[in-house]
């Protein structure tokens, strides 16, 4: 049984099981911790929502379109080098000879702590001047988009509005929220965020990003409660872990299907529909940077492989580990074999399980990468 019934476009030429639009930018990463004032070096790597769950995606088998723009410039060249290199179709990015790529810097403290500095030069980019009339996203079977396109420019916004507006044949719509609030210049973007969102057909979302943006306070259910029009909620709660909520068709004809859990889901009719909710496993951090991107990539695999919910979202948490396990924004996922034996853990195994640094690479059995 599926998850989502995804519209089946894989005989449309140039098909992709997701296409995946939004910026990318090159990013900075200290060679030590520090202001960034103080700090002497960076390492360069590439830094984007959309790219990071496109790359993930692809790195894990799947069949996955960049769709974006950047600056004639070298670091373009190094975007969509990058990117094309997890095996991306960057075909759909365009070069804009008169706008630049977008760069930022980063401090070594995590996001949201008060040591956390970033410096965005993304202002005017290539990106910011996507519009309906210069951007061809093309067919595939999942469209994944995020809310900080939409904070980049009025054009940026009317793209947005039109990919998630109902009409015949859509692609299922994938929405991460992302609520970047440094990104939005004349309001916080919440009545922007929320209008995007209803119109998706799944939609991931913080549950402490929910409180900050919309006030919602109660859990999860409240979530889902300002969210009734989405096929699917995931409300992702940090270290905790998550929680899915399904209901019936959406407006694209989005399908929920389940098999029977020994708490039945109602998957027919009601938004409030019994959740599923799937416990993280332990993790030793090193940089929490790109986790909700690896968690989005890894439910999304789930939906395209025809997963039950609850093992789509341990699929997620797995990405989620692998991307936390590096200073990076970017991680490849574990191969298919080795999550699916974590996946298929009981819950008391599930529940003991400790991932650290190098977890990915390490071919070895689910007993193995337990901690007494």
């Amino acid at each position: 049984m599926t998850i989502l019934n995804a519209p089946d476009v894989t005989d449309t030429a140039g098909a992709a099981d997701v296409v995946s639009l939004g910026e990318s930018m090159v990013t900075f990463l200290p060679t030590r911790p520090g202001r960034l004032a103080d700090v002497p070096s960076f390492d360069r790597a590439i830094g984007g929502a959309e790219s990071n769950v496109a790359c993930a995606l692809a790195a894990a088998g799947h069949a996955v379109r960049w769709v974006s723009r950047v600056g004639a410039d070298g670091f373009g060249d190094h975007l969509v080098e990058t990117v094309g290199s997890y095996g991306v179709d960057v075909s759909g990015v365009r070069r804009d000879a008169s706008r630049p790529t977008g760069v930022y810097f980063r401090t070594a403290g995590e996001r949201g702590t008060a040591a956390h500095e970033v410096a965005y030069y993304r202002a005017g980019s290539a990106a910011s001047a996507m519009t309906v009339g210069n951007v061809e996203v093309g067919a595939g079977r999942i469209l994944h988009l995020s809310g900080i396109t939409a904070a980049l420019s009025d054009g940026c916004l009317e793209l947005m509005r039109s990919l998630t507006a109902p009409r015949e044949e859509r692609p299922v719509v994938s929405f991460d929220v992302n609520h970047r609030s440094g990104l939005w210049r004349d309001a916080d973007g919440a009545e922007v965020l929320l209008e995007l969102a209803r119109g998706a057909d799944v939609v991931f979302v913080g549950e402490d990003e929910a409180e900050e943006v919309w006030g919602v306070t109660g859990g999860p259910s409240a979530v889902r409660e300002v969210l009734p029009e989405p096929a699917v909620v995931v409300v992702k709660q940090g270290g905790t872990g998550a929680t899915a909520f399904v209901s019936g068709a959406g407006e694209s004809g989005l399908v929920a299907q389940f098999p029977a859990p020994p708490d039945p889901l109602d998957c027919g009719q009601s938004p409030t529909a019994t959740p599923t909710f799937e416990p993280a496993p332990t993790v030793d951090v090193v940089s929490t940077t790109g986790a909700g991107d690896a968690f989005a990539a890894g439910f999304l695999s789930g939906v395209l492989r025809g997963l039950p919910v609850g093992t789509s979202l341990r699929t997620g948490h797995l990405w989620a580990a692998a991307a936390l396990t590096v200073p990076g924004d970017l991680a490849t996922p574990p191969s298919r074999a080795h999550a699916d034996q974590l996946v298929a853990l009981d819950e008391p195994a599930w529940e003991r399980l400790r991932l650290g640094p190098g977890w990915t690479q390490a071919a070895q059995a689910p007993e193995e990468v337990r901690t007494p």
